[in-house]
């Protein structure tokens, strides 16, 4: 089943574990904590208001000086988009939107692909397309990666509900290790193509 797919047949729990997952794995690009998002995965589990976590994350993020980095300001996008009420209706646009940031950002860091901006309209968005939609050939690997992730996330909620989210976590803090290391990287060989 497509990624596509899954996120219109996804319930609430699943929609919001998918968009949550997508903006845990982007954490490292906002300077964020890795317990940051803590909160909003309890309050998944146990079914309580997620408003005032969601809150406290944004208060929390110091987004300074990021203003020119297209990834980090689409992995705040996600943050500033999630909707507080926690409702089907309220989470399926956000979980789809953060899906293709996610993978935006991903491509925008791939050391595979060429690093430009993925506007609308673009090869490089026709391909993030085409792999939401089923077709992940032409993908780079960290994109591809990223996308595995996602259907994963959403599989496991599908088939386990509650009880998939432990591993839906576990799933999200594996790309999070990822694309902290893809980002310091990335910092190292600007700090020696500067010095």
């Amino acid at each position: 089943m497509s990624l596509v797919e899954l996120i219109a047949q996804a319930d609430e729990r699943g929609l919001a574990a998918s968009g949550l997952a997508c903006l845990d794995r982007c954490l490292p690009l906002l300077g964020g904590d890795d317990e940051l998002l803590r909160p909003l995965w309890a309050s998944l589990a146990d079914g309580s208001d997620w408003a005032g976590s969601l809150a406290r994350a944004r208060d929390t993020l110091d987004v300074a000086g990021r203003a020119d980095d297209e990834a980090a300001r689409l992995a705040l996008r996600m943050l500033e988009a999630a909707p507080a009420e926690r409702t089907a209706d309220a989470v399926r646009p956000w979980a789809d939107a953060c899906s293709v940031a996610s993978l935006r950002v991903h491509r925008l860091l791939d050391p595979a692909a060429d690093g430009t901006p993925v506007a609308d309209g673009t090869p490089a968005a026709a391909g993030i397309d085409a792999g939401r939609a089923g077709d992940a050939a032409e993908l780079p690997p960290l994109v591809a990666a990223e996308l595995r992730r996602q259907a994963a996330v959403l599989e496991l909620l599908a088939d386990y509900g509650a009880q998939g989210l432990r591993r839906a976590l576990e799933v999200s803090v594996e790309g999070r290790r990822v694309l902290r290391a893809v980002v310091s990287r990335r910092a190292r060989s600007a700090a020696e193509a500067g010095a």
